[in-house]
């Protein structure tokens, strides 16, 4: 009896030190675990980089170690611009639905003060999960002074919510809508300064820039859904979207030339001669009709976009590669543009570029392939052997 009370005693120590360490390893995460009344309190405060998984899924297992290493890289930093997360689905289903998690693991980056996130196709390596938080939100190689709102210089104004209601309402403005954690507002901040230097002693139009994290009031109020935002302003209204190269000659170039004419219509393509593109430029007014014959692939974009850009130059050559194919249309849609939101929303867009295949008006595929000529030309052609069979 003594023996056998004497093995319980040591089966029962070793149990507990195995809970101890599991215990320990538990919350030894890099990774924050959510549930929805933390991610609802947190994620507005600062970008998140959430994984939502199911813990029975394979792919998530494998994952996990690389997101545990991604989170001790940028939740262990004080500041870090951008917290990485976790969201058990098992137990959160709801959590899960509003975000349109469909599959396991989804990765989403969700922008501070925005809902929807963008959702991450790409490899799943370190390298790959890092390069695309850089793209998306800046890095701290980027820029030392990743936070801090760029010198206002020479020529530059910058607006207060309440300089901006009294000053814009009169008068041509070109505004920059930012947020100071933003990778792409950071690179852009020395040309904009050299644009509000060009124009510093021209009365006829104001340089400006307004912090959306803020003054969201009136970031929302102009309808700014990503970061930079370009408007040209004309007597409080917003007349064009700037979608062009953020290079000092071309910004400079758009200025002078909205300068040099009448007023345009709100949404119009970017001033500056281009060259012209063989994709077929779609829009919500002409999208239903353009995909009823034969084969139509969509590049949904937006121009802020760097995987979009990246891809730019490769797709127009799979335009020229389909031109004078009866059957094949070459179709991009630009989802920044108000005309196209909607249409973007219906077509369940989540992310940038979103690539559809449309046979005869109806959805058949989505491209989640390599983005090479070779690759995305191969896709399309299989549809169109397929069909011919």
């Amino acid at each position: 009896m003594m023996k056998q009370w004497w093995i319980f005693m040591v089966w029962l120590m070793v149990v507990m030190v195995h809970a101890s360490d599991d215990n320990q390893h538990a919350t030894s995460s890099s990774v924050i675990e959510f549930n929805a009344d933390t991610f609802t309190d947190a994620v507005p405060k600062k970008p998140h980089f959430i994984m939502f998984y199911a813990p029975w899924c394979g792919h998530c297992k494998r994952l996990s170690p690389t997101w545990e290493d991604l989170g001790k890289k940028y939740n262990t930093k004080e500041g870090g611009l951008v917290a990485v997360g976790k969201v058990d689905c098992t137990q959160h289903s709801a959590l899960c639905s509003t975000h349109d998690v469909t599959g396991y693991p989804t990765l989403k980056l969700i922008a501070k003060g925005h809902d929807g996130g963008v959702r991450y196709r790409g490899a799943r390596d370190l390298a790959s999960l890092e390069r695309f938080i850089a793209e998306q939100v800046g890095s701290d190689e980027e820029s030392g002074d990743e936070g801090k709102v760029p010198e206002a210089k020479t020529g530059l104004v910058e607006y207060t919510e309440a300089t901006f209601k009294t000053n814009a309402v009169k008068g041509k403005h070109f505004v920059k809508f930012y947020a100071p954690w933003c990778g792409h507002c950071q690179r852009l901040a020395p040309t904009w300064e050299a644009l509000a230097k060009s124009f510093e002693h021209d009365d006829s139009v104001t340089i400006g820039k307004l912090d959306c994290t803020q003054y969201q009031s009136v970031c929302s109020e102009y309808e700014v859904k990503g970061y930079p935002t370009l408007l040209w302003l004309s007597d409080g209204k917003k007349i064009k979207k700037y979608s062009g190269d953020r290079s000092h000659e071309d910004l400079k170039r758009f200025a002078e030339s909205l300068l040099g004419q009448e007023e345009g219509t709100e949404g119009g393509d970017s001033v500056g001669t281009q060259p012209e593109s063989p994709t077929v430029i779609l829009t919500a007014e002409n999208f239903e009709n353009a995909i009823q014959k034969g084969f139509t692939l969509v590049k949904f974009f937006a121009p802020w976009c760097g995987h979009c850009k990246r891809m730019a130059p490769t797709y127009d050559e799979l335009g020229r590669k389909f031109v004078g194919h009866d059957s094949v249309t070459i179709g991009k849609v630009d989802c920044t543009q108000e005309v196209n939101r909607a249409l973007c929303s219906q077509q369940n867009v989540n992310g940038f570029p979103t690539l559809y295949l449309y046979k005869e008006g109806e959805k058949v595929s989505e491209y989640e392939g390599d983005r090479s000529l070779q690759d995305m030309a191969a896709f399309v052609s299989r549809h169109l052997t397929h069909d011919e069979l």
